[in-house]
């Protein structure tokens, strides 16, 4: 199961592998990947000091540095696609607030 963690102090931690499919065919993996890599490039873009991520062997974590409007709404506009993933394939990616 993928976990996506977020936490009160602006951390998004992405975890594990859904099993939805074996490696490569696994379409809620690869949402998750492309969502997730894809709002990391778009704030980089905008501002490369706005985010620290790692990017480790099933792992990526979010540190979001500066809480402005656009990286706010690209963050959320994140949120709420894993969130739409979630409600299609429950037993694959679970999302938990803290």
């Amino acid at each position: 199961m993928i976990k996506v963690d977020l936490s009160k102090e602006k951390v998004i931690t992405v975890s594990g592998h859904s099993g939805y499919d074996e490696r490569g065919k696994d379409i809620v993996c690869a949402s998750v990947s492309s969502i997730v890599i894809t709002t990391i490039n778009a704030i980089i873009e905008i501002d490369n000091d706005a985010i620290d991520y790692s990017d480790l062997d099933n792992k990526i974590i979010i540190r979001v540095i500066k809480d402005d409007e656009i990286v706010n709404k690209l963050i959320n506009n994140m949120i709420l696609l894993l969130e739409s993933l979630e409600k299609d394939y429950k037993e694959y990616i679970k999302i938990i607030r803290r």
